[in-house]
């Protein structure tokens, strides 16, 4: 059997024990709420672990993606799913000659010098091969898996599940928003036309940056559903970990750089720094490397992110308010406001610190957590919120990005990094910057 079918087979007996995992679990958390019948949530949460476990695709994303959100998801569910790694086996010869001819013709491997039959990476939506061009180029061809586009709407009903398991405990966050923008940008990240586009608009934003790499595509060589690049050399940031302590801050600042200049220059962020979606060169300069996931966020959005912190520099609960506004809330009371700036307060602590200092300095080990369950606690009780859609991809940045900087135990002045990024934000500028980039890059 070819693999294309092995892999829609293996899919639908996946789907089969991921549904019963999930509609499983509703089932009995419906009898503990209204018959007092006992649950073991942390068995059933391993359950869905495994057989999430072993799927390639957008469920994989998604599952990674909720895990960090708070209150969307059981908090077992939620301790799980952030273990699952997109580690799938790569798919076979057989495969990635077949895909190679439908997207370039039959005598496709003319067209290479060299091809390596083994995948450089694997990730959840494709896997990336190295080879050579004819004038000696080496390249990167990231191969879309088989069935992804018609297994995406199936991935979405299942990750529909999931979050009506975290409906039933009466969560502090509604997941409508929040499925419908993990919706949009999956349905985006399975183009690979639009990939490259992605690539472009970051060349451009980024090209004043010595110390951040954006490989160039290779437009004649890309479909789809294939993504040819240049090929840009790099080592795995874990490999940085016990470098001298000026090394790795220089890393980090490069890192910060890479992801909040497109944000705050551009109102564009990279939603998915996961550690193979970029490698680290011999001087801490970054590559860039995975640009399926890109957020544009309106400008009144970056305003927003800006004015909160400067509410809270400042004590302004007014300005607080009309920045909240800024990010799409509305109708929020005194008493709501007041608990989203603890939050707040706490993810905007280090940039309101002026000195060298790390992430997690006079953080108890947890207090992140105990924070986050006292903060939605409450909002739980104030009747929940619904979180505008933008804010889905902005805090998995923000959150993966403090996970590489707690990793390398960077010692920054957090404060003077972020006022320099800020110091002349004008929205009026920031649209007209914003426009021109993305007509240019094919966006607009």
């Amino acid at each position: 059997m070819s693999d294309e079918g092995d892999s829609l087979g293996g899919r639908l007996g996946r789907y089969a024990r991921v549904g019963t995992s999930v509609g499983g679990l509703a089932v009995k958390l419906a009898g503990q709420r209204y018959l007092g019948l006992s649950v073991d949530r942390d068995r059933h949460a391993a359950e869905l672990k495994a057989a999430l476990g072993g799927l390639k695709g957008p469920l994989m994303k998604a599952a990674q993606l909720i895990a960090t959100i708070p209150d969307a998801v059981p908090p077992e569910y939620a301790r799980e799913l952030a273990q699952l790694q997109s580690n799938a086996p790569a798919m076979g010869w057989a495969f990635v000659r077949r895909r190679m001819s439908t997207e370039l013709g039959p005598d496709w491997q003319a067209r290479f010098r060299s091809f390596g039959k083994e995948a450089s990476f694997a990730a959840s939506l494709g896997q990336v091969h190295r080879a050579t061009l004819p004038d000696g180029t080496e390249v990167a061809c990231k191969l879309q898996y088989p069935d992804m586009a018609s297994a995406l709407e199936a991935d979405l009903n299942q990750l529909k599940l999931v979050f009506a398991v975290g409906q039933r405990f009466d969560p502090a966050i509604r997941t409508d928003e929040i499925h419908a923008e993990i919706t949009t940008r999956l349905r985006e990240e399975l183009d690979y036309r639009r990939e490259a586009r992605h690539v472009a608009l970051y060349r451009h934003m980024l090209r004043d940056e010595p110390h951040v790499f954006v490989p160039e595509v290779v437009p004649a060589l890309s479909t789809e559903r294939l993504l040819t690049m240049g090929w840009l050399d790099g080592m795995p940031l874990m490999d940085w970990k016990e470098r001298p302590q000026d090394e790795r801050d220089r890393l980090a600042v490069n890192m910060f750089r890479a992801w909040y200049i497109p944000f705050y220059f551009y109102g564009a962020i990279h939603g998915d720094p996961h550690l193979g979606n970029y490698t680290v060169r011999p001087d801490g300069s970054v590559n860039l490397l995975d640009f399926g996931c890109v957020r544009i966020f309106p400008p009144r959005f970056v305003r927003g992110s800006i004015e909160l912190y400067r509410a809270l520099m400042t004590d302004d609960q007014d300005r607080a308010v009309a920045a909240y506004e800024d990010w799409g809330f509305s109708g929020l009371s005194r008493e709501t406001i007041a608990v989203l700036n603890r939050w707040a307060a706490f993810l905007y602590g280090p940039l309101m610190d002026d000195r060298p200092r790390r992430l997690t300095e006079g953080i108890a080990d947890g207090y992140g957590r105990e924070m986050a369950q006292n903060v939605f606690g409450e909002l739980r009780k104030m009747g929940g919120v619904r979180p505008p859609r933008e804010f889905v991809f902005m805090d998995r940045a923000a959150i993966g990005l403090g996970a590489v900087f707690i990793h390398l135990r960077a010692s920054i002045n957090w404060h003077q990094l972020f006022e320099s990024l800020i110091a002349d934000f004008d929205a009026d500028t920031l649209a007209a910057r914003q426009a021109e980039a993305l007509q240019g890059a094919g966006l607009a």
